[in-house]
């Protein structure tokens, strides 16, 4: 997590809060493109995905990694887009973000260490087994969500691929998420030393 704090850390956001400033920008990106076209709605989602880090940071003192590597590929491939008036850009946005998670993720888990955490921001205590486990599922997925945005910015409209993207993706995501739900509890660390029955769930 890049942690740009002060000693007087303020409390972690609220669940909510924190899901509204991470989705609001997307779903600004859908209406204007409805509205306006994808060239006007890459500009208000480039300018609303500034903001809500803004407001992110001005709220807890930190940025988590994600919302920020993907804010930084927003801002550049957004310019990118409307100073070329080339769509193409903000598509291949996901793909490159999507693409760059995974391999930090595969990367550092050959070299036996989980980066998930930085990754996600995650807050679960895992045992080194559980992390690795989770960490070469997250990182397969991620590449996984690259390969469904290529194949569908390259054979649907423009309109569809948007749609999808704020629609499709989330869901997506939010599945996969809960179906970790065993993993995690089976390898939480908190219980790690309960006792002998802890060894025959692993």
């Amino acid at each position: 997590m890049i942690d740009m704090e002060d000693p007087a850390r303020p409390a972690p956001l609220n669940p909510i809060l924190k899901l509204a400033l991470e989705l609001g920008p997307l779903v600004l990106f859908f209406f204007m493109n409805q509205r306006a076209g994808i060239f006007t709605a890459t500009g208000v989602f480039t300018v609303a995905t500034v903001i809500a880090l803004a407001v992110h940071y001005a709220l807890a003192r930190k940025l988590p990694m994600m919302p920020l590597v993907s804010g930084v590929v927003v801002v550049v491939f957004g310019a990118l887009t409307l100073l070329l008036q080339d769509d193409l850009f903000i598509k291949l946005k996901p793909t490159i973000v999507n693409s760059l998670f995974g391999t930090v993720l595969l990367v550092g888990l050959y070299f036996r260490k989980s980066l998930l955490t930085i990754v996600l921001d995650s807050v679960f205590q895992l045992t080194e087994e559980g992390w690795r486990k989770l960490t070469l599922r997250w990182g397969l997925f991620f590449f996984f969500l690259a390969a469904v945005n290529e194949v569908v910015w390259r054979t649907q409209t423009t309109d569809f691929w948007v749609s999808f993207k704020v629609f499709g993706i989330m869901p997506i995501t939010i599945v996969f998420a809960l179906a970790q739900t065993p993993l995690i509890m089976r390898h939480d660390a908190s219980e790690a030393d309960g006792g002998p029955d802890d060894a025959a769930r692993g």
